[in-house]
């Protein structure tokens, strides 16, 4: 299954989430895929898409950053699987 992250960050630490970054890496357990990522342009949020079968590896994850960020994780569906869903009720 498909997730978007959203890690809002505290600006003034920043440096310290990318030196953690650069230190250890991801740090997503095994069975968690990371895809994409895209950075807000003031550093207050990363939009990640996430991948993986046991939502517990997504709360894994988050404790090994919970410290420097806030995490919002949404649950997504492709356009083309909604509308087919959609299209059985119209």
């Amino acid at each position: 299954m498909l997730f978007m992250v959203i890690e809002h960050f505290d600006q003034a630490r920043v440096k310290e989430i990318y030196a953690r970054f650069h230190e250890k890496g991801r740090m997503a357990p095994e069975g968690l895929t990371y895809l994409d990522s895209w950075i807000s342009a003031d550093f207050s949020r990363c939009f990640q898409i996430m991948q993986c079968d046991d939502v517990t590896l997504l709360q894994e994850w988050v404790l090994a950053w919970g410290d420097l960020a806030r995490f919002e994780i949404v649950p997504l569906a492709s356009s083309k699987d909604t509308a087919a869903a959609v299209k059985k009720h119209l």
